[in-house]
């Protein structure tokens, strides 16, 4: 009976601890101002949630980040003017992108 008992409890603890060392990131979009391939740095003016037929994107906030891609995965590469969607982390000062979707270009609304 116990034998029974501790299969499950090891299963559910071993999940919980995968679960723990799983972290969210962090999402924006918006225009590239800037890609330096060199750098690997993406300049990035953010847009904000609210989509509408002007703005489908959503509206510009002012924001103006950078992002340093050295390490993430790039699908279509962008250039300055595209809509970029970024998730990324914060460490400290900087902030590493994971990935860098480019939006404008690969629009799956249209599909």
């Amino acid at each position: 009976m116990k034998i029974k008992l501790r299969i499950p409890l090891l299963c559910l603890a071993l999940c919980l601890v995968f679960a723990l060392n799983s972290s969210a990131s962090e999402v924006v979009q918006g225009k590239c101002l800037e890609y330096n391939t060199e750098l690997k740095m993406i300049k990035l003016e953010e847009f904000d949630t609210n989509f509408g037929k002007e703005a489908p994107y959503g509206q510009s906030t002012g924001i103006v980040s950078e992002f340093d891609c050295s390490k993430a995965k790039i699908g279509i590469r962008p250039e300055p003017g595209d809509i970029l969607r970024i998730a990324y982390k914060v460490k400290g000062d900087t902030k590493t992108a994971i990935k860098v979707m480019n939006v404008s270009k690969q629009d799956l609304r249209k599909k």
